[in-house]
């Protein structure tokens, strides 16, 4: 083993974010089949898998099972993690146990690098945008991995110095970079820069780059040939090979030299079958074959300081030759595309959020500076209740940041104001520019955010944003329909989901399901008044009254319930928002009666009576005809 040559792989981890914007489940995803959805099916062939990787001996023995976390540099997304923290808590213990067991071995220095939050492409960002996906980023790692990151892998490693000052002035002390962003370089202390040729940057060396407020942030360029070995070329069929590969772009000098690459952690599994066993083989090599040894960026920078310094292109990625245009104009970079398309939509897309995000703010400032002391640091910190919804938190949160005591009613619309500003920025997730068409999944789903974010607004302020919306949508070209407005209407908007139509899914439910008087239901929580549930034989009635409360918002509604099930595909029922106590326990009465007394003529009667009571108060009926099942 040579004493300065190392090896550092690099893995990125990310999904989108995939949930309800009105559920905040992941809905059945039926491209993901045999699996629930595409997060796990994911976790299965690859997130899980890197926990215990196989390394073979001879023949089919299993010579050892690793940890591959442990042994290589990554970042895993904060809303991936928070998927896995609940989908699979044994892997993601195992991912931070690695952290914790890298940590000890390689000199205080972790593998995990924390990442901007949900990926949103930070050069085209505001700067208060930019400083809330870092701060929340931060958050979130330290939250799990209970540690200060280090460093912080850019999105689509987009960049511009803008970006790089915020890192700066968070404490990051180093990013990853593809080496076609580095665009001159020179030996601190060396008056003349040196021009780089495309890709020609020495990547075995970290760099120093010096930002115009006088701050640092040391930058890391990746090997771009091996990763792309990596990625497309099949280097993870053979693990000695990748092993080898890595170790040969050395110099047999005693120049301190990291060879690394970065390349989607999806690679070691999903992307390619066994890809974790490769990749686990590779690193056990690397270790007891070659002259080199394993580290992390922490560990090497400590080790070897940067000598040269560097000066980056602006807005460039790793992923679109053009910079930053394929997350804004028809440049040319697509995937899944079918001939004759083009992605003229990109722009004006992103126009049209930018509008809803302004106006949107617009509101955020004149209202919430009413009941906080400074709206832009709650904003940055309810990172903390994002990730726990507690009363007990969401009530420190408030009392820190309040101006004075609020009352009821201003706490929620404070809260919904919050999550406006959640939803704005998690309608900037990359992926809704990254593929070929404007009404495809990643996109509407950036879009149900949107629409999420107007129906807050409309609680908030009985103002509704979507008409203006939708118009600005009409101006988004599509290569399927007429317009991305048509495409919102008939992809996100059936997403909608009001507090009444959570009311309406338990009670259909709960004729199926045993609920406790108080109890979670969805992103809901439910507490029963009055409830009774009778069957005969394959017949059931279920009659209650309920308040169902946001976990989010903590926004309510009182409803009163009847529900019939006759059996098979047949259910009929209906839902009444705030009625009269006697006149509720009198039809309780009478249907339970006549149930009972199989008189199912007299219970359609009496439901019909329901319907009756709710057309005075402005009730809204359960949709009848059709089972709804289990929710």
């Amino acid at each position: 083993m040579q004493k300065n040559k190392y090896v550092c792989i690099h893995g990125h981890f990310y999904q989108p974010p995939r949930e309800s914007a009105w559920l905040e489940v992941i809905e059945l995803q039926e491209s993901a089949a045999p699996f629930h959805d595409w997060n796990e099916r994911i976790n299965f062939e690859c997130y899980a898998r890197n926990t215990a990787a196989r390394i073979h001996g001879t023949g089919e023995f299993i010579r050892e099972i690793v940890n591959n976390y442990a042994q290589m540099s990554f970042n895993f997304g904060p809303t991936l993690l928070s998927w896995l923290e609940t989908a699979d808590p044994t892997t993601y213990r195992a991912i931070l146990d690695a952290d914790r067991q890298s940590w000890n071995r390689f000199g205080g220095h972790g593998n995990a690098l924390a990442q901007a939050y949900n990926h949103t492409i930070l050069p085209l960002a505001n700067e208060r945008d930019k400083v809330t996906q870092v701060r929340w980023g931060i958050a979130d790692f330290e939250h799990r991995f209970g540690r200060r990151p280090e460093g912080m892998w850019l999105p689509e490693t987009a960049v511009d110095t803008a970006t790089l000052e915020v890192l700066a002035d968070h404490d990051i002390r180093f990013t990853v970079l593809a080496p076609r962003q580095a665009k001159a370089v020179r030996k601190i202390g060396v008056k003349d820069w040196t021009p780089l040729p495309a890709e020609n940057v020495d990547t075995r060396r970290a760099y120093l780059c010096n930002l115009p407020s006088g701050k640092q942030i040391d930058l890391f360029f990746y090997d771009g040939n091996v990763a792309k070995d990596v990625a497309f070329q099949g280097l993870l069929n053979d693990g000695s090979a990748f092993a080898k590969r890595m170790a040969s772009v050395f110099e047999a000098d005693d120049e301190p030299q990291l060879s690394h690459i970065a390349t989607d952690g999806e690679s070691y599994g999903h992307h390619h079958a066994w890809g974790e066993m490769a990749l686990a083989f590779c690193l056990d090599f690397v270790e007891k074959k070659t002259p080199a040894r394993l580290t992390n960026y922490g560990e090497f920078l400590e080790l070897h300081p940067p000598v040269y310094e560097v000066q980056i292109h602006e807005n460039s990625s790793w992923s679109c030759a053009h910079g930053v245009e394929r997350w804004r104009s028809d440049c040319g970079c697509e995937n899944g595309g079918q001939p004759g398309w083009n992605q003229k939509w990109r722009g004006p897309l992103r126009a049209a959020l930018d509008w809803l995000r302004d106006e949107l703010l617009l509101e955020y400032q004149a209202s919430a500076s009413q009941w906080v002391t400074d709206i832009w640091e709650a904003r940055n910190a309810y990172i903390g209740v994002v990730l726990d919804r507690s009363q007990e938190n969401v009530e420190r949160f408030i009392q820190k940041y309040a101006r004075r005591e609020l009352a009821k009613q201003e706490k929620i619309n404070l809260l919904r104001l919050l999550e406006i500003q959640r939803q704005c920025q998690l309608m900037y997730t990359s992926c809704a520019w990254f593929f070929a068409e404007v009404s495809g999944i990643e996109t509407s789903q950036v879009l149900q955010y949107a629409l999420r974010a107007t129906y807050h607004h409309y609680n908030a302020t009985g103002v509704s944003l979507a008409p203006l919306f939708i118009e600005r949508l009409q101006q988004v070209p599509s290569n399927v329909y007429d317009s991305a407005a048509d495409s919102f209407r008939v992809n996100v908007q059936p997403s909608q989901l009001t507090l009444t139509g959570v009311a309406m899914h338990y009670a259909a439910s709960s004729i199926f399901e045993d609920y406790e008087d108080t109890a979670d239901f969805l992103n809901f929580l439910v507490k029963n008044e009055v409830f009774e549930r009778t069957a005969a034989g394959g017949q059931r009635l279920a009659v209650g009254r309920t308040t169902v409360v946001s976990r989010l918002t903590y926004s309510e509604k009182h409803f009163s319930f009847a529900v019939l099930y006759l059996g098979q595909q047949h259910m009929v029922g209906s839902i009444a928002l705030e009625m009269p106590r006697v006149a509720f326990d009198q039809l309780h009465g009478e249907m339970t009666a006549a149930f009972r007394n199989a008189n199912l003529g007299d219970v359609l009667n009496l439901i019909q009576s329901f319907l009756m009571q709710i057309r005075r108060c402005k009730y809204k009926p359960l949709s009848s005809g059709k089972a709804i099942g289990r929710v």
